[in-house]
């Protein structure tokens, strides 16, 4: 007993310090570092629970390709978060009303919690034996909690189309295609017939023309 205990001590631990770190981290790669650190060790607090499903997605999903790719995404697009926090003082008041709402509303929640007296038995029931424990979860997560499965990833969606609009960046000289100007292109917009003097070809004056 004293193993597995010394063992929870050690990933609780570094779980929690590295979470808020990832918070107080003032460079955004450290955050996502600290945030695979906690990642690793909240997978080893699922191994001693024996959820060793968990233990694996948290791994192979969050932190193999999530964190990983949220750490190359901040590398790559190279975000000045300095001109980011330009606005802070400005949209700070509707930031303190809105954090100020949710406080009210989660203290509601809380307050009015009330645990019904079979749950622990429930949540501590043995799974059956010829049910694995990655065949229990889905069952119960795909049928008793399909719509919050289906409504976590709406969120993830938003989540990620928000990321998109606020880092998407267009640059003045690059040359873009528009489908719809093209697609309403006619012949009589896309060339014109010259007739070309002998021995003189096209002028300079008349490349405006030929260029749209």
């Amino acid at each position: 007993m004293i193993l597995p205990a010394l063992f929870f001590y050690l990933f609780a631990g570094v779980c929690v310090a590295s979470a808020v770190m990832v918070i107080a981290s003032r460079n955004p790669v450290h955050s996502v570092l600290y945030l695979i650190l906690a990642f690793v060790n909240a997978s080893g607090l699922f191994v001693l629970m024996g959820a060793e499903f968990l233990a694996m997605i948290l791994i192979v999903v969050y932190v193999g390709a999530v964190a990983v790719l949220f750490l190359f995404v901040i590398m790559m697009l190279d975000v000045d978060f300095v001109e980011l926090r330009e606005g802070f003082i400005e949209y700070l008041p509707v930031g303190v009303v809105v954090g100020g709402i949710f406080l009210f509303e989660l203290m509601m929640t809380v307050g009015a919690w009330v645990i019904k007296p079979g749950v622990t038995k429930a949540i501590t029931a043995a799974i059956p034996a010829n049910v694995s424990n990655t065949e229990a979860l889905g069952l119960v997560l795909y049928t008793k909690y399909i719509h919050y499965f289906q409504l976590a990833g709406l969120v993830l969606l938003v989540a990620m189309i928000g990321a998109i609009v606020l880092t998407l960046r267009h640059k003045a000289n690059v040359k873009r295609q528009s489908i719809p100007v093209q697609n309403a292109r006619t012949p009589e917009l896309a060339m014109s017939v010259r007739k070309v003097t002998s021995g003189q070809g096209l002028q300079d004056a008349d490349a405006a023309e030929w260029v749209q």
